[in-house]
């Protein structure tokens, strides 16, 4: 009725699997058993921050929310001004130009269609820079034509002069005399 062996069955307390590592058994004696690496310990917490978090949080929340809403923020620092931003000058002027646009959908064509050629040609460079000799016999043509350019148009002053009032005068014409 009562069993004449005993087995023994030890438990080891939370804070030596905590402090220390577990005790391992070896693998020739319970070939079955698989060990794992124990964790590190969980990172110690004083009682009153969790409570610091979350006011701060909260205040950084009515911070946020005051400037969105255009309020001055109630904070127990000194009081920050909501300045009311202007627009930059360039994005007056692109919306006044979008305004003047009459076929809006042709320009957001053009546009969604430079952006996949930009990527397309990006594509293509990065498949042309994997070969192994073009990069560099590009570079000598880079190298090359700059050289010729410089000599070309920048070295004497008559050449400047006439590149110069060139570029203004392309200028003049994408932009329109004003």
């Amino acid at each position: 009725m009562a069993s004449a062996s005993s087995t023994s069955l030890s438990i080891s307390s939370s804070s030596t699997l905590v402090d220390a590592k577990a005790p391992r058994q070896p693998t020739a004696a319970s070939p079955q058993c698989v060990t794992l690496p124990t964790l590190p310990p969980p990172p110690v917490q004083s009682q009153n921050r969790p409570w610091k978090t979350t006011a701060y949080c909260r205040k950084i929340a009515r911070n946020v929310m005051a400037m969105a809403t255009g309020e001055a923020m109630a904070t127990t620092e000194a009081p920050v001004e909501v300045a009311t931003a202007e627009l930059p000058e360039i994005v007056k002027t692109v919306q006044e130009a979008w305004d003047k646009v009459e076929d809006k959908y042709a320009v957001s064509s053009l546009a969604v269609a430079g952006v996949v050629a930009l990527w397309g040609s990006t594509g293509m460079i990065s498949a042309i820079d994997r070969l192994p000799l073009i990069p560099g016999l590009l570079e000598l043509v880079g190298i090359g034509y700059s050289g010729w350019f410089a000599y070309k148009n920048l070295i004497f002053r008559p050449d400047r002069e006439a590149l110069v009032q060139k570029i203004k005068d392309t200028y003049k014409e994408i932009i329109g005399s004003s």
